[in-house]
């Protein structure tokens, strides 16, 4: 019967219709061989793929289930796009994949081949197929295919899971509400016993038809329970797909005991599966996998050349050297920035001849929620991008879509370049539990699209080959459906987290302690073996030696003892290896330390920072460069949605240390206007676990600057490095020819002891230092020690606090010098609304603070071009008035 809305019943019911139609094979075939002539696939690979897409499956049946009462807190499923198991097959368990949140027989299928049970190894090569078009760009990568490192409480309301009178699995009815359904039967006719988990499920011995212990057997760590069967048809024990239904319904019901996220999220991600968590929806990811594919190929380029042992030598990529990586995403993100930012950068790069193996999985259902994708466009978007060579198989048919992939992951595995596998997917239960399909698709739209469900393909397929009986495959849908029932109403019963300390644990582990030691390891380094080689990295003359430096120079020496230090560093950016940065920051940096480790990039914000986001995860340590603050809004989610929650939803077993350098703030003399002048952070500091380190000084900015790499290097933080542009060539601080803002250097003897902890301020004192507290930072400091200058003309004594860390603050420092005066101005020279100074004051409040306050912030304002510029940002005139103000109150 034709329903206008597929439900879980409606989809279970009518995959029972059509396995019950199938006709008895008219002979049966050996497992071992092809499912047809010319196929890559074995009927024992085949009935693995089947058991992958089953598990899936019933994963979001369960997902339906424990939503309808309750427990159950996500509902988006794979149904209609399980034709990824047979694309994990053809990878091996050791490339990296970032997948979309449709994947759930992807993951079955990767965590079967990562215990080595599923049959025979697949994806090493593949039957080339005619017709597909090389991309345009650099020519082939004659160097030959690298041998593989492959390793082989109560509850409120929720249904008695008891099952009565014969039924045993769930369902949700149209109405949203748990139903029961036939227990598997017995060939015989005799019903399974529902107390032994589901009994032995009969069927002809060849095929191996599954059997699930009993329930009080199962060991839940293994993945509740064994299921055995026939070995020689492939049937495996112990049961790695139960394994993985066991992470996927903990992630569902939000159990502590999900192996990567930990309850915080829904997620395929596992760390032994080399599966990286990802939360995107719309393609944030695959900027990530372009920067991955970058940093691995750098590795076993680094590897392939020879390397050294002991701490200064390179690291070794996490993965294989000659590991791919598959990123997977929707057809509707094809449109999103995100994704055409990836796949642009991926071809740029390889046009250049650059290498990036990445094969990128473009999973087609036509339909964004429920904005349909135009028919052909998005073939027609993905074979006209350049450098990227295209691969299309239909993911209703198994064999060509095993097939397909495994020669398009041969082919970038082969060549180290990047290539498209375009999969048209149907969806099935719509986007997600609350979507009402019948608002936008017609009812003959959803029949077609369940017709083309690709575990019917499958099925339909064992039993065309003679491999299975639709019976048989009814026993083991639903032995996998019980199996899948009893881990859900294991996994219900998992603590969840229960306090704010348990659900921030893993966002930004800080240890300070082991932060100060790696400054001191660097430090003993860089003046005991390192001496030599840093002596000649600058040329005969450490920054040390060379007089008192202007704040550009002294972050130039601090990178370059940061490249010395840390051989997995790497600077990148606009501009930053040629030219040396628009400001001179970054200059000879590239012919101190070579092209691989300090390059320029395509000017794309996003690609920049999915760059360092995959470089990071695969073990360097690197440092991108956002030309101006104002251009980090066209890519601030690399940061929010995908560096910042890397730790927080892998629980630390993935990271991507990085040192974002962003040249920002106001205040530049005679040029610039809005973009080069731009004084908003409130994105940033709205980022949880985001460390931002703002520079003022030149003898400041080394120690800042190797506090966040070290922080990157020990802890996996996320640091931005802002530096106030208009500070940058500064000598003077209170009059022409002073030179009283210029800095001297440290050598490597007093790093130790001139470590800055992060959230640590500096004080100056100004005259009695009695009278008021100015909490400032960046370019606030110079005009507050100015604004103190004048102030003490007049007998007014000032502390001068420079923050110096914008996120986290550093609370103790602010509550203990506004006390000492008991009146506290806030110099804040970004905005009023949404500015820094907002977060002093709350911090005030917060403390008990009882004194005096008062604000001077800049206007809610866009920076405007030229002398105009002055109406809208703090002055020190303002900040003078405002002391007195404080003082005569």
């Amino acid at each position: 019967m034709l329903i206008d809305v597929t439900t879980p019943q409606h989809l279970d019911d009518r995959f029972r219709e059509s396995l019950g139609a199938l006709p008895e094979p008219e002979r049966r075939r050996d497992p071992a061989q092809p499912v047809r002539d010319g196929a890559a696939l074995t009927g024992h690979q085949l009935l693995a793929l089947f058991d992958a897409q089953v598990t899936s499956r019933q994963l979001d049946l369960a997902g339906r289930w424990l939503r309808s009462f309750g427990e159950g807190f996500y509902t988006i499923g794979s149904a209609g796009h399980e034709a990824n198991a047979a694309v994990a097959a053809a990878l091996r368990p050791t490339d990296p994949a970032l997948l979309h949140y449709r994947s759930g027989a992807f993951y079955c299928a990767r965590a079967a081949r990562a215990a080595g049970e599923f049959p025979a190894a697949g994806g090493d090569e593949a039957t080339p197929i005619s017709g597909a078009p090389e991309p345009a760009g650099a020519p082939d990568d004659a160097t030959p295919p690298v041998a593989g490192d492959e390793p082989s409480e109560e509850r409120a309301t929720r249904p008695d899971p008891s099952p009565v009178g014969g039924a045993a699995a769930y369902q949700v009815g149209a109405d949203g509400t748990a139903e029961a359904v036939p227990a598997p039967a017995d060939p015989t006719g005799a019903a399974a016993d529902p107390a032994a988990g589901g009994g032995a499920t009969a069927g002809d011995p060849a095929f191996g038809a599954v059997q699930v212990e009993d329930p009080t057997d199962a060991d839940p760590a293994a993945g509740g329970g064994a299921i055995s069967g026939d070995p020689a048809f492939g049937a495996v024990q112990p049961d790695a797909y139960g394994a993985a239904a066991r992470d996927v319904l903990r992630g569902m019901v939000a159990s502590v005991r999900e192996p990567l996220a930990g309850g915080r999220h829904k997620v395929f991600g596992r760390a032994d599966l080399a599966v990286v968590p990802t939360t995107s929806t719309i393609a944030s990811h695959l900027p990530r996998a372009v920067g991955l594919g970058l940093a691995l190929e750098r590795l076993r380029r680094v590897e392939t050349a020879g390397r050294r042992d002991g701490v200064d030598a390179p690291p070794r990529s996490p993965w294989p050297r000659d590991a791919i990586v598959v990123c997977s995403f929707g057809d509707a993100s094809v449109n999103h920035a995100s994704a055409t930012a990836a796949l642009n950068t991926a071809g740029w790069y390889d046009h250049t001849g650059l290498r990036i193996p990445v094969l990128f999985v473009c999973e087609d259902n036509g339909l964004g929620i429920s904005v349909r994708s135009p028919q052909g466009w998005v073939e027609r978007t993905l074979r006209a991008r350049p450098g990227l060579r295209w691969f299309a198989a239909d993911g209703g048919d198994p064999v060509e879509t095993y097939q397909v992939a495994a020669e398009a992951a041969a082919w970038v595995r082969r060549h180290r370049r990047p290539a498209v596998l375009h999969l048209r997917t149907v969806r099935l239960l719509g986007h997600a539990g609350a979507d009402a399909e019948s608002a936008y698709r017609s009812a003959a739209e959803i029949a077609a699209d369940e017709a083309r469900d690709p575990v019917l393909a499958t099925a339909r397929l064992l039993v065309d080959a003679g491999l299975a009986t639709g019976g048989e495959l009814l026993s083991r849908y639903d032995e996998r459906g019980w199996q899948i029932r009893r881990i859900a109403e294991e996994v219900l019963d998992e603590p969840k987290l229960a306090t704010a300390a348990e659900v921030v644990a893993p966002l930004a582990p800080r240890r300070p302690a082991r932060v100060a030691a790696a400054v001191a390891e660097v430090a003993a380094r860089a003046g005991g073996s390192g001496a030599g080689a840093r002596v000649e990295a600058f040329g005969g003359k450490p920054p040390e030696l060379a007089g008192p430096l202007t704040l550009a120079q002294s972050i130039n020496a601090a990178l370059a003892d940061g490249l010395l230090a840390h051989p997995h560093m790497a600077v990148f950016g606009e501009d930053v290896a040629a030219k040396g940065g628009v400001y001179g920051v970054t200059k000879g940096l590239r012919e101190k330390f070579g092209p691989a480790r300090v390059f320029d990039t395509l000017l794309d914000e996003t690609s920049v920072l999915g760059l360092g986001l995959g470089a990071g995860l695969a073990g360097l340590l690197p440092v991108p460069e956002i030309q101006y603050l104002a251009y980090l809004h066209n890519a601030e989610d690399q940061l929010r949605g995908e560096a910042a929650t890397m730790q927080f939803f892998s629980q630390g077993a993935f990271r991507n240390p990085m040192v974002v350098r962003v040249p920002g703030l106001a205040y530049q003399e005679g040029f610039g206007g809005h973009f080069h002048n731009d004084n908003s952070v409130a994105v940033l500091r709205d980022v949880p676990g985001l460390v931002i380190a703002v520079p003022a000084r030149p003898d400041d900015a080394a120690p800042l600057l190797r506090t966040c790499l070290a922080a990157a290097a020990v802890d996996g933080t996320v640091c931005v490095f802002l530096e106030p542009i208009a500070l940058y060539h500064t000598r003077d601080l209170y009059e022409p020819g002073d030179g009283e803002w210029l800095g001297q250097y440290a050598e490597p003897g007093g790093w130790a002891a001139g470590h800055v902890p992060i959230g640590r301020a500096r004080v100056y004192g100004v005259g009695s230092a009695q009278d008021v507290t100015i909490l400032t930072f960046g370019n606030g400091v110079r005009m507050s020690l100015r604004a103190a200058a004048v102030l003490a003309d007049e007998g007014i004594g000032t502390r001068v606090v420079d923050l110096r860390w914008l996120a986290p603050l550093p609370v103790a420092d602010i509550i203990r010098e506004a006390s000492a005066t008991g009146r506290v101005l806030v110099v804040d020279e970004t905005r009023r609304s949404g500015g820094v100074g907002e977060g002093i004051i709350a911090a005030l409040v917060d403390a008990g603070y009882v004194g005096a306050a008062r604000r001077v912030a800049g206007v809610d304002s866009f920076v405007p071009l030229g002398p105009a510029a002055r109406q809208v940002l703090v002055s020190e005139e303002a900040i003078t008035q405002g002391a007195r103000t404080l003082l005569a109150r």
